[in-house]
């Protein structure tokens, strides 16, 4: 069995849905926005 650690280390980078930026996040986030575009977003 993987130990945990090296499991979410191998785990793909997540990629903006609107960019497709590799999203730099803590690994409890939900978002699939990088911060470029959720800035964007927001003033819109």
């Amino acid at each position: 069995m993987t130990p945990t650690p090296e499991y979410f280390r191998k785990l793909d980078p997540k990629i903006c849905t609107d960019c497709g930026n590799k999203i730099d996040e803590m690994h409890e986030s939900y978002i699939n926005q990088c911060d470029k575009c959720l800035r964007h977003t927001d003033h819109i």
